[in-house]
Protein backbone atom coordinates (compact mmCIF):
# COMPACT_ATOMS: atom_id res chain seq x y z
CA UNK A 1 0.00 0.00 0.00
CA UNK A 2 1.20 3.35 -0.86
CA UNK A 3 1.75 5.80 2.29
CA UNK A 4 0.27 8.63 2.04
CA UNK A 5 2.79 11.87 1.47
CA UNK A 6 2.91 15.42 3.53
CA UNK A 7 4.41 18.41 0.93
CA UNK A 8 5.08 21.25 3.09
CA UNK A 9 5.81 22.66 -0.58
CA UNK A 10 4.81 22.88 -3.80
CA UNK A 11 5.44 19.73 -6.10
CA UNK A 12 4.79 21.09 -9.82
CA UNK A 13 1.47 19.24 -9.74
CA UNK A 14 -2.11 20.56 -11.25
CA UNK A 15 -4.60 20.22 -8.56
CA UNK A 16 -5.64 23.17 -5.68
CA UNK A 17 -5.11 22.33 -2.14
CA UNK A 18 -7.04 24.45 0.37
CA UNK A 19 -9.64 27.17 -0.98
CA UNK A 20 -9.75 31.00 -0.56
CA UNK A 21 -13.03 32.21 0.60
CA UNK A 22 -14.95 33.41 -2.18
CA UNK A 23 -15.81 36.69 -1.99
CA UNK A 24 -13.76 38.11 0.87
CA UNK A 25 -14.05 41.03 1.45
CA UNK A 26 -10.77 42.98 1.55
CA UNK A 27 -9.70 44.93 4.73
CA UNK A 28 -13.53 45.08 5.92
CA UNK A 29 -14.14 47.15 8.80
CA UNK A 30 -15.29 45.68 11.98
CA UNK A 31 -17.37 46.47 14.75
CA UNK A 32 -14.82 48.73 16.23
CA UNK A 33 -14.91 51.16 13.51
CA UNK A 34 -11.12 51.35 13.34
CA UNK A 35 -9.72 51.84 9.63
CA UNK A 36 -9.31 48.89 8.23
CA UNK A 37 -8.03 49.64 5.15
CA UNK A 38 -5.83 52.39 6.66
CA UNK A 39 -4.00 49.47 8.95
CA UNK A 40 -3.20 47.38 5.87
CA UNK A 41 -1.32 49.75 4.38
CA UNK A 42 0.59 50.73 7.57
CA UNK A 43 1.40 47.26 8.50
CA UNK A 44 1.80 45.67 5.21
CA UNK A 45 4.62 48.96 4.48
CA UNK A 46 6.36 48.07 8.04
CA UNK A 47 6.99 44.35 6.93
CA UNK A 48 8.57 45.85 3.98
CA UNK A 49 10.78 47.75 5.73
CA UNK A 50 11.04 44.45 7.81
CA UNK A 51 11.90 42.16 5.33
CA UNK A 52 14.43 44.05 3.45
CA UNK A 53 16.01 44.87 6.84
CA UNK A 54 15.57 40.77 7.88
CA UNK A 55 17.35 40.24 4.38
CA UNK A 56 20.48 41.50 6.23
CA UNK A 57 20.26 39.42 8.86
CA UNK A 58 22.41 35.97 9.70
CA UNK A 59 20.59 33.12 11.84
CA UNK A 60 20.13 29.99 11.96
CA UNK A 61 17.30 27.15 11.75
CA UNK A 62 16.84 24.27 13.37
CA UNK A 63 13.90 21.93 12.44
CA UNK A 64 12.77 18.71 13.83
CA UNK A 65 9.84 17.13 12.69
CA UNK A 66 8.29 13.58 14.16
CA UNK A 67 5.62 11.35 13.38
CA UNK A 68 3.11 10.49 16.10
CA UNK A 69 0.65 7.86 17.31
CA UNK A 70 -2.76 9.15 17.59
CA UNK A 71 -1.66 9.94 21.61
CA UNK A 72 0.68 11.85 20.71
CA UNK A 73 3.70 9.77 21.17
CA UNK A 74 6.60 9.66 18.95
CA UNK A 75 6.66 6.58 16.74
CA UNK A 76 10.81 7.09 15.47
CA UNK A 77 9.81 8.39 11.92
CA UNK A 78 11.64 11.63 12.24
CA UNK A 79 13.49 14.65 10.35
CA UNK A 80 15.97 16.86 11.90
CA UNK A 81 18.14 19.71 10.01
CA UNK A 82 19.74 22.42 11.51
CA UNK A 83 21.36 24.71 8.53
CA UNK A 84 22.66 28.56 9.07
CA UNK A 85 21.36 31.29 6.51
CA UNK A 86 24.40 33.27 6.02
CA UNK A 87 26.90 35.15 3.57
CA UNK A 88 29.57 34.47 1.16
CA UNK A 89 32.36 37.14 1.51
CA UNK A 90 31.01 38.28 -1.72
CA UNK A 91 27.77 39.39 0.11
CA UNK A 92 25.29 36.42 -1.44
CA UNK A 93 22.78 35.09 0.76
CA UNK A 94 23.17 31.37 0.83
CA UNK A 95 22.20 28.37 3.26
CA UNK A 96 24.39 26.23 4.83
CA UNK A 97 23.60 23.08 6.59
CA UNK A 98 25.29 22.40 9.83
CA UNK A 99 23.64 18.80 10.78
CA UNK A 100 21.02 16.40 8.45
CA UNK A 101 20.72 13.13 9.58
CA UNK A 102 19.18 10.52 7.38
CA UNK A 103 15.45 10.91 7.04
CA UNK A 104 13.82 7.73 9.01
CA UNK A 105 10.22 9.43 8.13
CA UNK A 106 8.21 6.21 7.22
CA UNK A 107 4.36 7.02 6.56
CA UNK A 108 5.17 10.12 4.77
CA UNK A 109 7.56 12.01 2.22
CA UNK A 110 9.05 15.50 2.21
CA UNK A 111 8.52 17.32 -0.70
CA UNK A 112 11.61 18.73 -2.49
CA UNK A 113 10.11 22.44 -2.01
CA UNK A 114 10.22 21.94 1.65
CA UNK A 115 12.92 24.96 1.80
CA UNK A 116 10.66 27.23 0.07
CA UNK A 117 8.02 26.72 2.87
CA UNK A 118 10.22 26.67 5.45
CA UNK A 119 11.66 30.27 4.54
CA UNK A 120 8.44 31.59 3.42
CA UNK A 121 5.48 30.39 4.05
CA UNK A 122 5.90 29.24 8.04
CA UNK A 123 7.91 32.69 8.33
CA UNK A 124 4.98 34.67 7.03
CA UNK A 125 5.84 38.22 5.88
CA UNK A 126 3.12 40.52 3.99
CA UNK A 127 4.47 43.59 2.17
CA UNK A 128 3.07 45.95 0.42
CA UNK A 129 3.69 44.55 -2.68
CA UNK A 130 2.00 41.28 -1.89
CA UNK A 131 -1.04 42.23 -0.44
CA UNK A 132 -2.91 42.87 -3.70
CA UNK A 133 -2.26 39.06 -3.88
CA UNK A 134 -4.16 38.47 -0.82
CA UNK A 135 -8.06 38.80 0.51
CA UNK A 136 -7.69 40.27 3.69
CA UNK A 137 -10.31 40.58 6.31
CA UNK A 138 -10.53 42.44 9.27
CA UNK A 139 -11.40 40.26 12.18
CA UNK A 140 -10.94 42.70 15.41
CA UNK A 141 -9.17 42.88 18.05
CA UNK A 142 -7.29 40.71 20.20
CA UNK A 143 -4.48 40.39 22.75
CA UNK A 144 -1.03 37.97 22.72
CA UNK A 145 0.64 38.46 26.02
CA UNK A 146 -0.77 41.84 26.44
CA UNK A 147 0.05 43.22 23.20
CA UNK A 148 -2.69 44.92 21.38
CA UNK A 149 -3.29 43.46 18.21
CA UNK A 150 -5.23 43.72 14.96
CA UNK A 151 -6.49 40.40 13.59
CA UNK A 152 -7.20 39.65 10.04
CA UNK A 153 -7.95 36.53 8.13
CA UNK A 154 -5.83 35.65 5.19
CA UNK A 155 -6.06 33.70 1.84
CA UNK A 156 -4.89 34.24 -1.56
CA UNK A 157 -6.93 35.49 -4.06
CA UNK A 158 -5.93 33.05 -6.89
CA UNK A 159 -2.78 30.53 -7.06
CA UNK A 160 -0.01 30.51 -9.71
CA UNK A 161 1.26 26.74 -10.29
CA UNK A 162 5.22 27.10 -8.88
CA UNK A 163 4.17 29.54 -5.60
CA UNK A 164 3.22 28.92 -2.18
CA UNK A 165 0.63 31.00 -0.10
CA UNK A 166 -0.24 31.40 2.97
CA UNK A 167 -3.26 31.01 4.40
CA UNK A 168 -5.20 31.80 7.86
CA UNK A 169 -4.74 34.42 11.06
CA UNK A 170 -2.54 36.99 11.07
CA UNK A 171 -2.23 39.03 14.43
CA UNK A 172 -0.83 42.97 13.97
CA UNK A 173 0.81 44.80 16.53
CA UNK A 174 -1.86 48.00 17.02
CA UNK A 175 1.29 50.13 17.99
CA UNK A 176 4.13 49.03 15.74
CA UNK A 177 2.09 47.44 12.66
CA UNK A 178 4.40 44.56 12.22
CA UNK A 179 2.75 41.00 12.66
CA UNK A 180 3.39 39.12 15.65
CA UNK A 181 1.90 35.98 15.05
CA UNK A 182 0.09 33.68 12.32
CA UNK A 183 -2.26 30.29 12.28
CA UNK A 184 -2.56 28.73 9.10
CA UNK A 185 -1.29 26.45 6.89
CA UNK A 186 0.50 26.67 3.34
CA UNK A 187 -1.50 26.43 -0.03
CA UNK A 188 -0.50 26.31 -3.80
CA UNK A 189 -1.28 23.92 -7.19
CA UNK A 190 0.24 21.10 -6.06
CA UNK A 191 -0.66 16.87 -6.69
CA UNK A 192 -3.57 15.25 -5.29
CA UNK A 193 -2.63 13.62 -2.50
CA UNK A 194 -0.66 16.03 -0.67
CA UNK A 195 -1.89 17.26 3.00
CA UNK A 196 -0.16 20.40 4.92
CA UNK A 197 -0.49 20.81 8.61
CA UNK A 198 -1.56 23.48 9.95
CA UNK A 199 1.24 26.06 12.39
CA UNK A 200 1.76 29.01 14.31
CA UNK A 201 4.47 30.84 13.79
CA UNK A 202 5.41 33.82 16.83
CA UNK A 203 7.65 36.84 16.27
CA UNK A 204 10.37 38.60 19.24
CA UNK A 205 11.26 42.01 18.56
CA UNK A 206 14.81 41.32 18.16
CA UNK A 207 16.67 44.39 17.46
CA UNK A 208 14.29 47.06 19.29
CA UNK A 209 12.06 47.72 16.13
CA UNK A 210 11.78 44.88 13.76
CA UNK A 211 9.83 41.61 15.21
CA UNK A 212 11.53 38.77 13.93
CA UNK A 213 10.03 35.12 13.70
CA UNK A 214 11.25 32.84 16.54
CA UNK A 215 9.66 30.04 16.54
CA UNK A 216 6.97 27.54 14.36
CA UNK A 217 5.05 24.65 16.01
CA UNK A 218 2.43 22.47 13.90
CA UNK A 219 0.95 19.43 15.74
CA UNK A 220 -1.90 18.03 13.40
CA UNK A 221 -3.17 15.32 12.15
CA UNK A 222 -3.03 14.78 8.18
CA UNK A 223 -6.05 13.28 6.25
CA UNK A 224 -5.58 11.82 3.15
CA UNK A 225 -7.68 10.70 -0.06
CA UNK A 226 -6.92 6.99 0.65
CA UNK A 227 -8.41 7.26 4.08
CA UNK A 228 -4.66 6.97 5.50
CA UNK A 229 -3.73 9.74 8.31
CA UNK A 230 -1.27 10.85 9.97
CA UNK A 231 0.04 12.73 13.28
CA UNK A 232 2.46 15.12 13.16
CA UNK A 233 4.25 17.00 15.15
CA UNK A 234 7.15 20.09 14.04
CA UNK A 235 9.15 22.77 15.53
CA UNK A 236 11.36 25.50 13.75
CA UNK A 237 13.42 27.36 15.76
CA UNK A 238 15.06 30.56 14.89
CA UNK A 239 18.42 31.74 16.44
CA UNK A 240 21.39 34.15 16.79
CA UNK A 241 19.71 36.62 14.59
CA UNK A 242 23.10 39.07 13.78
CA UNK A 243 23.49 41.42 11.92
CA UNK A 244 25.17 41.44 8.49
CA UNK A 245 27.12 44.53 7.89
CA UNK A 246 28.29 43.98 4.22
CA UNK A 247 25.69 44.61 0.99
CA UNK A 248 23.45 41.79 0.91
CA UNK A 249 22.49 39.71 -2.27
CA UNK A 250 19.23 37.70 -1.80
CA UNK A 251 20.70 34.50 -3.61
CA UNK A 252 20.21 31.21 -1.91
CA UNK A 253 22.69 28.36 -2.67
CA UNK A 254 22.78 24.97 -1.04
CA UNK A 255 26.39 24.75 0.39
CA UNK A 256 27.03 22.19 2.93
CA UNK A 257 29.97 21.08 5.17
CA UNK A 258 29.50 17.53 3.90
CA UNK A 259 27.33 16.93 1.32
CA UNK A 260 26.52 13.05 2.28
CA UNK A 261 24.45 14.97 4.86
CA UNK A 262 22.32 16.30 2.60
CA UNK A 263 18.64 14.21 2.70
CA UNK A 264 18.15 12.57 -0.13
CA UNK A 265 15.70 13.18 -2.76
CA UNK A 266 12.42 12.54 -1.99
CA UNK A 267 10.75 9.56 -3.11
CA UNK A 268 7.52 7.68 -3.03
CA UNK A 269 7.48 5.42 0.08
CA UNK A 270 5.53 1.74 -0.36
Amino acid sequence: MVAAIVALCVAGGMADQGSAPKSAPTAAAGKDNVDADLIVQKFAAKEAEFQEARNNYTYRQTVKMQELDPGGNPTGGRWDLIEDIIFTPEGKRMSKVVWAPVVSLKNITLDSGDEQDLRDVQPFVLTTKDVGQYDIKYVGRDKIDEIGTYNFEVAPKKMVAGKRYFQGTIWVDDRDFQIVKTFGKGVGIVKKGHEYPRFETYREQIDGKYWFPTYTHADDTLHFQDGESQRISMTVKYQDYKRYEGKATITYGGAVDDKTTTPPPATKKK
